[in-house]
């Protein structure tokens, strides 16, 4: 068929959502050799709008067709109108799908009309289109509390950033002033193919500092709690205030470790989390600043393929207040994670970080997709992704899954 025998048609049909509405059209387009160019689908509180791109020989054909399809449209309750598209905009349609892609994902207990305005403004201002938007999470009642409420919606974007800090930036301000969180990613074949998640132990998979509450314990919980604040603000470098909370805690019994651990309050959504990621297939990787005392435990509880973290030294079953080999610090954490990574055949680009404290920058900074989660303000400002308004479920969001394939492990 040359070319001006062509005519290229959208059809676009809306109306209650209903079985056999897609088979009964692309059936009248069937017996006219129709040739579908694009296809697409959405339905919204049972409220249907699909979209059919198709080719059709011009002349005597495309008449016929169109009022089948009108006939057919009538037969199931649906409405249909057609945009006859020419040649050379769908040329242009084409020659666009070699622009960058993105996926943006907006994520917070309840989403407001104006977090999603101010998100998609900048989008404008930058030029950016939105090609689909997707929700992640489940439908939620309106008269039913939710025990942990949680919204995400998925965006994919095309089009060039000429300067992504200043994307990031106004992102973040928007973060900052509606209380939302926002990811904004490069949408390659790594990030559809994520493999290793790495996380830091304490105030990240745990809700509390493990060497606070053994400082308490010690009777020196002031002094070890200030120095922890610094380290994790990145005022001190995490290595000597290290040696200098770990001498702080000698003389405390060793009994004290075990009802440490077995209470230690686990943050909402890492059980969550870990079913999925092992469900999945994911390898998953504890490195932390903390203790291996608690890292293991963690391990046995939640189904950690790998922790790395600081050993105590315990001798005549009191802390000596020195630890066992290597300091565990930011940048020996970023080499557990690009060591392991190579060990299991990973690309550092299909690796995820997850960490709240300043000693977390390297490897959040080296891994594909780096998130502060929960973190101090410097943390976040220097991270690329945060989460502070869900737990540490909302991972699964910025790697693109629904609800549906979530609780489908239950």
């Amino acid at each position: 068929m040359a070319i001006e025998d062509k005519e290229i048609i959208l059809l676009k049909v809306s109306g209650q959502d209903k079985p056999g509405v897609t088979a009964g059209l692309t059936s009248v387009l069937a017996n006219y050799n129709a040739i579908i160019l694009d296809i697409g689908q959405a339905d919204i509180h049972d409220t249907l709008s699909l979209g059919i791109l198709f080719q059709i020989e011009a002349g005597s054909s495309s008449a016929p067709v169109l009022k089948d399809l009108l006939f057919k449209g009538y037969e199931l309750g649906i409405k249909v109108k057609f945009i006859p598209i020419t040649i050379e905009d769908y040329e242009k349609w084409v020659n666009a799908q070699s622009k960058q892609r993105f996926i943006v994902n907006i994520l917070g207990e309840n989403l407001a009309a104006s977090q999603l305005a101010a998100v998609t403004k900048i989008m404008s201002d930058q030029h950016l289109n939105i090609d689909s938007i997707k929700r992640l999470t489940g439908r939620a009642s309106i008269v039913e509390t939710e025990e942990y409420p949680r919204s995400c919606i998925q965006l994919s974007v095309s089009g060039v950033v000429t300067d992504k800090s200043v994307l990031t930036a106004s992102f973040m301000g928007i973060s900052r002033n509606l209380d939302v969180d926002i990811s904004f990613q490069e949408d390659t074949i790594y990030r559809r193919n994520r493999r290793l998640v790495c996380f830091d132990m304490d105030s990240t998979l745990i809700q509390t500092e493990v060497i606070d509450e053994l400082a308490e314990l010690n009777g020196v919980g002031d002094q070890v709690r200030a120095i922890t604040e610094s380290a994790m603000n990145g005022e001190i470098d995490f290595k000597e205030s290290f040696k200098k909370r770990m001498a702080l805690l000698e003389g405390l019994s060793e009994d004290v470790l075990q009802n440490v651990a077995v209470n230690l309050p686990i943050t909402k959504g890492a059980r969550r989390l870990m079913k999925a990621l092992k469900y999945y297939g994911y390898k998953t990787a504890i490195l932390s600043g903390g203790f291996t005392y608690f890292g293991d435990y963690l391990q046995k509880e939640l189904g950690f393929d790998y922790v790395y973290a600081n050993q105590l030294e315990i001798k005549d079953g009191k802390l000596t207040g020195n630890y066992v080999g290597e300091i565990v610090d930011g940048q020996k954490k970023a080499e557990y994670l690009k060591a392991i990574a190579e060990k299991e055949g990973i690309h550092i680009n299909q690796t995820i970080a997850v960490g709240d404290g300043a000693n977390d920058l390297p490897m959040i900074n080296l891994a594909g997709l780096g998130i502060a989660f929960h973190a101090k303000p410097t943390v976040k400002e220097s991270a690329s992704t945060s989460i502070s308004s869900l737990g540490l479920d909302g991972v699964l969001y910025l790697l693109g899954y629904h609800d549906r394939y979530i609780d489908m492990m239950e």
